[in-house]
């Protein structure tokens, strides 16, 4: 059986004409937008796709990819980081908001409890028989504070 020697070189010829100028400019365009490829990479998978071969077959890529890999990594990690940075900045000011709000319902849970004690239980004398034509309201007891509002000055008296 024939045996490679460990490295084989192989040649190719652009010829001067239309068709392999264009792609002689196609294929330095390309490996200008992948610094990593040589053009020999740029050969073989094209032989690889020419030829049909599974790429479960194909050999992996060498490890001139793991710069690329390092470098998304990389930009991965300057991201999160931006993230973080943009999270926590934004963190003191909800906390800040939540405190206004508790607050101001501090201040209506106060202001709604002066109005439930200060209001005054109207006892007009009730006639034994109402006139006729005439409505006549009866008082509405004074509620209690509402449980919702209650509930709400339990957290606020924690607080």
């Amino acid at each position: 059986m024939f045996q490679w020697s460990k490295k084989v070189v192989k040649s190719v010829t652009f010829e001067p004409g239309v068709a392999d100028e264009s792609l002689l400019e196609l294929i330095e365009s390309h490996l200008e937008k992948e610094p990593e490829k040589t053009f020999s990479d740029l050969c073989k998978e094209a032989l690889w796709q020419f030829l049909c071969v599974p790429e479960s077959v194909r050999p992996s890529p060498k490890t001139a990819a793991t710069p690329s890999v390092e470098q998304q990594i990389g930009e991965l990690r300057s991201q999160l980081a931006d993230l973080e940075e943009r999270f926590f900045a934004q963190e003191p000011n909800r906390l800040e908001m939540m405190e206004r709000h508790l607050m101001q319902l501090s201040q209506q849970v106060a202001q709604l409890a002066i109005m439930a004690h200060q209001t005054p239980t109207i006892q007009s004398p009730m006639p034994s028989k109402p006139a006729p034509g005439v409505i006549h309201a009866t008082p509405t007891p004074v509620q209690e504070v509402d449980p919702v509002i209650s509930r709400i000055s339990q957290f606020l008296d924690d607080f």
